[in-house]
């Protein structure tokens, strides 16, 4: 079952180059000012680029554009970036990578900004994994830097170096706007948008928003129950008759997935947690007296409340169908582990009272209409006997998963 599951895992991963990210209808403006119409692959970048593909025809072949040869390019009602030549701070925010100088460490650099705003007044944002920076523009002048830096005080404490608040109280001129809405400002997109928004919308200019106001829902729950496939195999090295191996048995679970859509990369991956109960009954028999062929019957009664989470990659075959692989670590919240030991004349001997402990599991599955999905997950080997040192168990399941989206 298992070389099976990693086969199949294998075959869903190798399809990653033929997920669905398609080319989009768009344009690019050259360094001769010349607009050209066609079809950019869309993917939907978490980091600025410095190129893109794109087709002239939706069946022509791929070319390859970057930002020496282009000053602009966008794809119709998603997404617009602009070549500027900008003032760039690349100071570090982590707590344990700053510095005690407050002012940024400016260096001329060409990007592709992505404009999120338009208009009178432009926002544009700059990202590259951690770094986050934002500028801006009024009407046709040059685009200019919002400061903001992270530095240690002289007791060590974070300080914030937030000049963008006293830029945008100077430049940005509307009787609505008080000094208190300027310094409760944040350094993000959902603040600056806004008051962006605002200023285009007090001062009746014309503006552009490239934020998609009707951005699908980014949070899912799903109720997922289970068919469980489970084996088990106790062993003691110091009293090999109390030895057993339980062979396979068959159970049921639930859990209620809670999945987070990073929204980058065209919604192709994930983060999830599924708070989840399964349940594990089962009978064997070990020979307690090889010489008197006395046997020793052995019950166990395994239930746990786990927290897997995941990490979750989609591929997308069509508008209604997509197939995932998720790979988990999944956490013990409770579990309760009993093993009963009984001889043939019915006389008990000293149970064993378990604590289980984490594992892996990676899954594979498909997804219809955003709603429906089936997956099948293999559970790496756990331990349910972590109290008793000398003990050794392992339990292992794969798990056939249905699903129903709620939200």
């Amino acid at each position: 079952m298992k070389r099976a599951f990693l086969l199949l895992l294998i075959s869903f991963l190798s399809l990653h180059g033929y997920s669905q990210i398609s080319y989009e209808k768009g344009y690019y403006i050259n360094n001769l000012n010349q607009k050209i119409y066609c079809f950019i692959k869309n993917m939907d970048w978490k980091n600025n680029p410095n190129n893109f593909e794109f087709k002239l025809t939706p069946d022509g072949a791929s070319e390859i554009a970057n930002i020496n040869t282009v000053k602009e390019f966008g794809i119709d009602n998603t997404s617009k970036y602009v070549r500027h030549t900008v003032k760039m701070d690349r100071s570090p925010e982590a707590a344990n990578q700053l510095t005690h100088d407050k002012a940024p460490v400016f260096n001329e650099e060409l990007q592709f900004l992505k404009v999120l705003i338009e208009g009178k007044a432009s926002l544009y944002l700059y990202e590259a994994g951690n770094l986050k920076r934002y500028f801006y523009n009024i009407d046709d002048l040059d685009v200019e830097p919002l400061v903001f830096k992270s530095f240690l005080t002289a007791d060590n404490k974070v300080g914030q170096n937030n000049e963008f608040k006293q830029q945008l109280w100077n430049n940005l001129k509307c009787p609505s706007f008080k000094m208190n809405r300027m310094e409760s400002l944040e350094y993000n997109n959902r603040s600056l948008i806004k008051l962006f928004l605002d200023y285009n919308e007090c001062i009746d200019a014309d503006f552009v928003s490239y934020q998609n106001q009707t951005k699908a829902n980014i949070y899912h729950i799903t109720l997922r129950p289970r068919f469980n496939n489970s084996s088990l195999l106790i062993e003691n090295p110091v009293s090999r008759a109390k030895d057993t191996d339980f062979g396979s048995n068959s159970g049921f679970g639930f859990g209620i997935e809670l999945e987070y859509i990073l929204p980058f990369n065209k919604n192709k991956w994930s983060i999830s947690i599924e708070p989840t109960y399964q349940r594990f009954e089962d009978k064997g028999r070990s020979k307690l007296d090889k010489v008197f062929n006395e046997e020793l019957f052995v019950s166990v009664d395994y239930s746990s409340i786990e927290l897997p989470i995941s990490l979750r990659h989609y591929f997308f075959l069509n508008n209604d169908s997509k197939i995932f692989a998720n790979i988990s670590y999944s956490f013990n919240v409770k579990s309760d582990v009993s093993i009963e030991f009984e001889r043939g004349d019915g006389i008990k001997l000293t149970p064993l009272n378990g604590k289980s402990g984490n594992n892996y599991a990676f899954g594979i599955g498909y997804k219809l209409k955003d709603r429906y999905s089936l997956e099948i997950r293999y559970l790496t080997s756990k331990e349910i006997l972590e109290n008793y040192m000398a003990w050794d168990s392992k339990l292992q399941t794969t798990s056939f998963i249905l699903g129903y989206r709620i939200l």
